[in-house]
């Protein structure tokens, strides 16, 4: 009896393994559709014989592998007048901060106008012959990641010219829940910092684009005629392997999904001495310089319990790299490095994990690292992290001295949530 009892239990135990495991099986195979999906099979009739001026780059991807402007100049039933290009060009292989210039798409023969040149923002002359303007790039969820500062532009530029921008939404990659860090101080507004938002914004850049469009944001009186084409199969704690939609990298030194994680944190070692490992092939994920001692600033880091990442020591050499390094932080010397590796992305905090990092060098170093002033008060929205780091405030002062603002952020925010 004993025998057929215990049989019994372990065929409920089964039972429900399986059951669970289908759930999670039927939940990875939805495949999220993105706003450029939706346009084509359900809201066409927002650009139907209407000429079009699209700003987009590399990462416009259909669901069926397609681009989307490839798709659209191969119909007869909409005209593409221009298309605009944002920092790493229409095609994505400009290296960072490199200027782009005025020129055609190499594939189509369409004319491109930089918007990370002369113009940060389209001009009148630039959307003459254009009834309507299309937005669809992959955004990161960084406050920095510069793509977001041109949808702003597009935005205010739309607004003064009247005429309507549709924002083709595409996924947050790394989740709609988590917001994280700083709110950008006004007086540091700048492309790298484009409105009063946290660094870790937890939005899609359809929602960033309602948040944007508002008289206050923009600094005019008026507002676009603003229309998001809404994702389906999207939820808010979604990574992007969880969309079933193919990675692509975004910019030249964001070649993964794991990339993007750290990189609402990473980036603040641009406003430092410290490589944040531009000139190899792991940036973000591959930190250090010649001086620091790399098992040092790990057993230091350590007592700081760092969650969801685990450390581990390696040299490396930034080398410039075609398309995606020129001239990086201490170009051909060798540094003591420290290599991450997400353990658990659900508990990592990026921009909490940076001020402890940042911390120990300046605790380890203090004769040695240093900031740029400018760049690291652009990144992080205010002088506050500098001043407070150079005061010796520990992490804890540091992270706790932006949590009453990013509370309010969050309540302001869920107005303009979509899913």
């Amino acid at each position: 009896m004993d025998i057929y009892k215990k049989f019994f239990i372990y065929l409920i135990f089964l039972f429900y393994i399986s059951l669970f495991a289908g759930c999670g099986i039927a939940e990875n195979n939805i495949k999220v559709l993105t706003g450029a999906d939706i346009l084509l099979s359900e809201k066409f009739d927002l650009i139907k014989n209407k000429n079009v001026g699209i700003i987009t780059n590399h990462t416009a991807i259909l669901g069926n592998g397609t681009h989307l402007v490839d798709t659209l100049f191969s119909r007869n039933d909409v005209r593409i007048s221009a298309l605009f290009g944002p920092e790493h060009g229409i095609r994505g292989n400009a290296a960072n901060g490199k200027t782009i210039k005025n020129g055609k798409d190499i594939k189509t023969g369409l004319k491109v106008f930089s918007l990370y040149g002369k113009n940060k923002k389209p001009t009148k002359e630039m959307l003459q012959n254009i009834d309507i303007l299309i937005f669809d790039i992959q955004d990161i969820g960084a406050r920095f990641y510069t793509y977001i500062s041109t949808m702003f532009y597009a935005i205010k530029s739309a607004a003064e010219n009247k005429i309507p921008i549709l924002i083709l939404d595409r996924p947050n990659p790394i989740n709609g829940k988590n917001v994280e860090g700083p709110l950008l101080q006004k007086e540091f507004q700048s492309f790298v910092g484009i409105a009063q938002i946290p660094i870790r914004h937890g939005m899609t850049i359809g929602e960033l684009a309602k948040f944007f469009n508002r008289p206050e944001i923009l600094g005019i009186k008026d507002t676009a005629k603003l229309t998001v084409v809404k994702m389906k199969n999207w939820k808010r704690n979604y990574f992007y392997d969880n969309c079933n939609l193919t990675w692509i990298k975004t910019s030249p030194n964001i070649p993964n999904l794991n990339t993007a994680i750290v990189y609402p944190g990473m980036c603040l070692l641009e406003g430092t001495n410290i490589s944040e490992g531009r000139g190899t092939y792991s940036p973000f994920l591959l930190i250090g310089s010649p001086f620091i001692n790399s098992k040092d600033v790990i057993e230091e880091i350590q007592k700081l319990k760092p969650q969801g990442i685990k450390l581990t020591a390696k040299k490396f050499i930034p080398k410039s790299i075609p398309n995606m390094a020129y001239k990086p932080k201490y170009e051909n010397e060798e540094c003591n490095g420290i290599e991450l590796n997400i353990t658990d992305r659900k508990i990592f905090n990026p921009v909490e994990f940076s001020v402890k990092l940042i911390y120990t060098f300046h605790k380890l170093y203090p004769e040695k690292f240093s900031f740029k002033n400018n760049w690291i008060d652009k990144l992080w929205g205010s002088s506050s992290l500098r001043k407070m780091i150079n005061e010796n405030k520990t992490p804890a002062e540091i992270i706790s001295s932006w949590q009453s603002q990013l509370n309010e952020f969050k309540k302001e925010q869920k107005q303009f949530l979509l899913y």
